[in-house]
């Protein structure tokens, strides 16, 4: 079957890739280099405008395309590359120690599913993810493991978003004495576990929801700052939490610390930074 392109969609990318390239543009030189009428222009402006993707400046009236736009793009660079290192080492992980494991990244309020090895373990019944999958950020051993070890002000910012959302998972944010005692575990321990109420459902307990599951995160720690995390999960009838711990948080430390000097090491063949982060 063949498929038509939408035209309309096509000159809005259009008019967006110009203002990308030079960085601010008048309607005058839209028309120009496109060759688009001026009417219709406008119309693609105002699209592109309520969309958030670009704004006009008062001083000229120019067309500028919004930060968020280099944000998201450089947000994508950082995770893609992470992702390219961590996925040969998941899958080493996979061979060594048969359970499933996931990688995850920080998104203020929850953590995000990039990248999973569960396809490829013996435990193939464990099915995790998917891509995307938002993860609770204080019940959850990923999140725990991130908030525990990212940099003061990113944690602040993270519990402060958690104090304001009216998600009932989020609750427990607005318990200081929780919070704290939850950090000093996770540090203590140098890894995070599944808050005992937590059965995997975002908002729910274990009473309403549980996946019969248990995990652990390590940070993925750049020296002081945390770009995402490594969870390692099992299933509760199999493994008892003490012999899981035993037996898998030391792989599951040695697989992120190896994630963290191939991701280093990435950075500074790509001239991203000179040395490795203290």
């Amino acid at each position: 079957m063949k498929v038509k392109s939408i035209h309309a969609l096509a000159r809005g990318i259009e008019v967006l890739q110009l203002l990308q390239g030079s960085g601010a543009l008048s309607l005058a030189d839209l028309h120009r280099l496109s060759g688009i009428p001026k009417a219709s222009l406008l119309r693609i402006l105002k699209t592109l405008l309520e969309s958030g993707v670009v704004w006009q400046r008062l001083a000229d009236e120019a067309w500028v395309p919004s930060y968020s736009l280099a944000e998201l793009a450089g947000r994508m660079g950082r995770e893609n590359q992470l992702v390219e290192v961590a996925s040969p080492v998941l899958a080493q992980l996979t061979k060594e120690i048969e359970w499933p494991s996931v990688l995850a990244v920080p998104r203020l309020t929850h953590m995000a599913v990039i990248e999973t090895n569960s396809g490829r373990t013996y435990f193939d019944n464990i099915a995790l993810g998917p891509l995307g999958f938002e993860v609770n950020m204080l019940r959850s051993a990923s999140g725990r493991a991130f908030v525990s070890f990212c940099e003061a002000p990113v944690r602040e910012a993270v519990l402060e978003s958690l104090r304001r959302s009216d998600r009932p998972g989020n609750r427990l944010a607005q318990s200081a004495a929780y919070v704290a005692q939850m950090l000093a575990e996770t540090r203590a321990l140098g890894f995070g576990l599944r808050d005992p109420d937590f059965g995997g459902n975002f908002d729910e307990g274990r009473a309403v929801a549980d996946d019969g599951r248990d995990s652990l995160g390590v940070p993925i720690r750049l020296g002081h700052h945390v770009p995402g995390t490594l969870n390692i999960t099992w299933t509760r009838r199999v493994l008892k939490r003490e012999k899981a711990i035993a037996l898998l948080a030391p792989k599951a430390l040695a697989s992120a610390a190896e994630i963290s000097r191939r991701l280093i090491s990435a950075q500074i063949s790509q001239g991203e930074i000179t040395t490795p982060p203290d």
